[in-house]
């Protein structure tokens, strides 16, 4: 099976289909956070650097780091993000920008092995983002959409994909090093979306052979108890191939759904990552009374 490799400076973090579920937080984004965006318009990274620490506390492989504020200047912010998440962290990063000259930005400044967001199959951006990620050694997002919009076929979609790789590997890029966003639809407007959304995630595994992400929010957007719903999307998205998404690693319900898929799975050996989270602590004072108490049967036995 693939495997695609990212690294910080210090740290390896692998996405695959024989590997824990890969949590790329979300929260570096100003998008629909206005007071975030003023904030890092002016120079402030203090909440950037609260929602860093928060999400790997929480237990997020990778962070994702968007600068997309209007009218701003989005490569020194972006640049300026990513130099102090690393200075914090030693996870990988995801580089998050529709703006060339942002992602080169990141790109120059980053160190380690980073994940681009995105390309797309549109010639333009095809033939703009591809070498960029060749030049800097990146693993990149592909998004399954091209110049007619986003299908929602998704025969079309898995066709977008399979472009998108093949372009990819004309510039030396491997498939391991393309990570493929198959698009979720709103199932609340789509009532079949989730089939579809399963049934692509399969193919993209077992015919093109490559890993998968997703805005994982996006399945329930629009209905009430949006996290019960991503937690249920997330653990039967994986049961059908997907190794990660963008999202909030703060949400205890969606957290939970993934560690419980990561046992069913085979990819938490022994539970351990399980029984470390949720094993009930020891009453106070009972781990020395079991110690005294194993030692007495000791000395019982002797006799």
């Amino acid at each position: 099976m693939v495997d695609t490799v990212v690294s910080s400076a210090t740290k390896e973090v692998v996405i695959g289909f024989e590997r824990p579920f890969c949590v790329i937080g979300e929260r570096i984004n100003p998008t629909g956070r206005k007071l975030l965006a003023a904030e890092m318009a002016a120079g402030d990274y203090s909440r950037v650097e609260a929602d860093a620490l928060a999400q790997v506390a929480a237990g997020a492989t990778m962070l994702d780091v968007n600068a997309g504020i209007p009218m701003a200047d989005e490569p020194a912010i972006l640049a300026e993000s990513i130099k102090l998440v690393q200075s914090l962290t030693d996870v990988p990063l995801s580089i998050d920008s529709s703006i060339v000259a942002a992602l080169e930005a990141g790109l120059a400044v980053y160190r380690g092995k980073a994940l681009v967001n995105s390309v797309t199959g549109e010639e333009e951006r095809l033939e703009v983002v591809l070498p960029l990620v060749k030049k800097y050694g990146a693993a990149v997002v592909a998004i399954s959409n091209d110049e007619t919009g986003i299908s929602e076929d998704p025969d079309v979609r898995f066709e977008v994909a399979r472009k998108i790789v093949q372009r990819a590997a004309d510039y030396g890029i491997p498939a391991a090093d393309v990570v493929v966003d198959p698009l979720v639809m709103p199932v609340g407007a789509l009532n079949l979306a989730g089939i579809s959304a399963m049934r692509l995630i399969r193919r993209l595994r077992e015919e093109l052979g490559v890993n998968t992400t997703c805005g994982a929010s996006n399945i329930s957007f629009g209905l009430p108890n949006r996290h019960g719903l991503n937690a249920a999307f997330l653990t039967m998205a994986i049961a059908s191939g997907m190794t990660s998404a963008i999202m909030n690693p703060l949400r205890d319900e969606e957290m939970q759904a993934i560690m419980g898929a990561n046992v069913m799975m085979g990819n938490d050996p022994e539970c351990r990552r399980w029984i470390r989270k949720y094993r009930e602590p020891l009453p106070e004072g009972a781990e020395q009374l079991g110690a005294r108490g194993g030692r007495e049967r000791r000395r019982q036995r002797a006799v």
